[in-house]
């Protein structure tokens, strides 16, 4: 494990995406499929872990789509679409022209692309999805039947960005990218803000039960999810947490970036934390996690499967990349008087 402790930094500008549940929550509220995922309680296991309490928010069926990614592709879309339909009725013939008129791209390593999918094809978009070769045929044959177009490109994730940046170029088509880079903040932004529903529902829990965690674990691959949570704990929550980002030692971009004061690219082999495997970090991410995270550690292949069989044995079906918080919980023992929030981020497949 490595652990790095840092100072988050007085904030002296604006960030760079919303950080208020407000706009997809409202979106939300009309579609069928939306309710707000499980808090498990799991006092077995922190009774095991030596704490005093331990939530789980279980990302695992979220949506129909099995990740919290589902929340943010998908606004990401219908924000897209009502702005340039300038309508928030996104059942309106208005609505559907303009849609029907955008093809949205992206590179996944497997959950974006299958909210992006879903997305378009609720709304009358078209959606082509690239995904390298280290993403599990399991995931490119759920975002086909989703009628989106998958294109495979050779080598890592970081390729399938290229790849989907270029096609974008020359095709013309809409990138949505869930990272961030200089130029490039204002669509990612939209996917994180979607993120911040997970967090509002925690919050909402954890007020009407009167109890806060001292502890938030945060996985992360580019940085969204744990960006839009950690900034929402710091805005909305009534108790102020230690704040965690999890990563692979495989892939610290994080931590990386943080240590160095500027974004700085992790090399490392191929991670079994597959939608954790990123090597570059978003901007928009980086800029936020420096002025609220007070820890970033990493956890092993190894040590982030111990953690599935763990969750397994205790009712949750996740994968590495699911369970990567729970493997970082067990390596720090934050200890018993620690109350402490896990995100399973995904199901298993």
């Amino acid at each position: 494990m490595l652990h790095h402790t840092h100072t988050p930094l007085r904030a002296t500008t604006p960030r760079l995406f919303r950080t208020t549940a407000g706009r997809p929550l409202a979106m939300l509220r009309n579609c069928p499929a939306y309710e707000a995922t499980p808090l498990h309680r799991l006092e077995p296991l922190a009774g095991k872990l030596r704490v005093a309490t331990l939530w789980a928010k279980d990302e695992t069926q979220r949506m129909g789509l099995g990740s919290f990614k589902a929340l943010g592709g998908a606004f990401a879309v219908a924000q897209m679409i009502s702005d340039v339909a300038a309508t928030s009725d996104l059942t309106s013939q208005q609505a559907r022209n303009a849609a029907a008129d955008m093809t949205f791209i992206t590179a996944s390593a497997g959950n974006h692309g299958l909210s992006v999918a879903a997305g378009a094809r609720v709304f009358g978009a078209r959606a082509v999805i690239v995904l390298s070769t280290s993403v599990p045929e399991s995931f490119a044959e759920r975002i086909r039947t989703l009628n989106a177009e998958v294109v495979r490109v050779d080598g890592s994730y970081e390729d399938s960005v290229a790849e989907a940046m270029r096609l974008a170029e020359t095709e013309n088509w809409l990138l949505l990218a869930d990272g961030s880079w200089e130029g490039y903040i204002e669509r990612p932004a939209m996917v994180m803000e979607g993120y911040t529903v997970l967090a509002e529902e925690c919050r909402a829990d954890f007020a009407m039960a009167r109890l806060w965690p001292t502890h938030v674990f945060l996985q992360a691959g580019v940085g969204g999810l744990a960006a839009a949570v950690a900034a929402h704990i710091r805005e909305f929550w009534d108790e102020q947490p230690h704040i965690i980002v999890v990563e692979p030692d495989a892939a610290p971009c994080l931590m990386a970036s943080v240590k160095a004061g500027d974004l700085t690219r992790a090399e490392g082999p191929l991670s079994n934390m597959g939608r954790l495997d990123c090597k570059d970090a978003s901007l928009i991410a980086y800029d936020s996690l420096r002025r609220d995270a007070e820890s970033f550690v990493t956890v092993s292949d190894e040590e982030a499967a111990e953690a599935v069989a763990l969750y397994a044995r205790n009712g949750i079906t996740t994968t590495p990349s699911g369970a990567a918080t729970l493997a970082a919980l067990q390596l720090i023992a934050p200890g018993q008087n620690s109350r402490c929030l896990l995100i399973v981020s995904e199901g298993g497949t």
